[in-house]
């Protein structure tokens, strides 16, 4: 699974949708055409793109919180707590996340599981110190003995950045590591896939992309994602199956800050891309469908 936080489908706007904009080879590659709200499902060889709905009966825009729980836990969330909530997971969603998590769910039928991405040393000096506001991939991992990757990792070739080619580890966070390809990244990604029945990489700079934080780092970060995301599905082995989505709509129209009601993005392709497609409407889907194919 690769998560990618705040895509949405969206308008066939360039001025709305960066997609449009700057373009994306992985849509059109592997797909014909960008996609969009007049044109949201969409097929290539043995490849499924289609929308996800990301509110879920829950009034108001969709937050991290709960869609990625829900997306991890294969719950509504949002209907648990009564609201749409993030980016964090809320307190009441804790025990759930614990129970239900996929890591947990994987392990509990002795299957391996990773998470691949590494976080720096400013991270788990934030995790000593005692404080608790954690992702919900984190924190499915602290909950499920999952261990988080360090820069060890990434140094040794066995994690990958969440940026995909260590840009900000290496401008911002002053590591000593070569800026990788996106290939290389991805080569990366499979290798460690094949060594576990379940790898998730997480991906959330899309969303920073989509709030404006990083807007002169728009179209960098969606080559390197785009590149990345086809070399992927380039190179798949046929064993594999492949699980792209995402919580809820934002990249997709940067003309607001916020959230949009947009449905997410989800592209299934390999071995059971068709059972997953058919499979999931929704994001709480998303969980189930993967471990039904155990």
């Amino acid at each position: 699974m690769i998560f990618l936080d705040g895509v949405g489908i969206g308008e066939a706007d360039p001025s709305k949708n960066p997609f449009f904009k700057y373009g994306f080879n992985t849509f059109t590659e592997f797909f014909g055409k960008i996609p969009n709200l007049d044109s949201q499902s969409l097929e290539g060889e043995n490849r499924f793109l289609f929308p996800t709905d990301a509110i879920m009966g829950v009034p108001e825009l969709p937050q991290s919180g709960t869609g990625q729980t829900s997306i991890f836990c294969g719950v509504n969330a949002s209907r648990v707590l009564g609201k749409h909530f993030g980016p964090f997971p809320h307190s009441m969603l804790v025990p759930l996340i614990r129970e239900q998590n996929i890591f947990k769910s994987f392990k509990d039928r002795d299957k391996k599981v990773v998470f691949a991405n590494a976080y720096p040393k400013q991270f788990f000096e934030y995790i000593k110190s005692g404080k608790k506001r954690l992702s919900a991939t984190s924190l499915c991992c602290r909950l499920s003995d999952v261990k988080l990757k360090s820069s060890v990792n990434l140094r040794n070739g066995d994690a990958i950045s969440a940026e995909i080619d260590n840009l900000i580890w290496v401008n911002e966070l002053e590591y000593n590591f070569p800026i990788i390809k996106p290939e290389t990244a991805g080569k990366k990604l499979i290798k460690i896939a094949q060594n576990h029945h379940f790898t998730l990489f997480e991906h959330f700079l899309t969303d920073h992309l989509g709030h404006g934080r990083r807007a002169e780092m728009m179209e960098d970060r969606l080559s390197v994602l785009d590149t990345f995301l086809s070399y992927i599905l380039r190179n798949i082995p046929e064993n594999f199956t492949l699980v792209i989505c995402s919580d809820h709509g934002n990249l997709e129209d940067i003309s607001i800050k916020t959230h949009s009601t947009n449905p997410a993005l989800t592209i299934t392709a390999g071995k059971y891309a068709d059972k997953l497609k058919n499979r999931i409407s929704d994001l709480s889907h998303i969980k189930d469908a993967i471990l039904e194919l155990y």
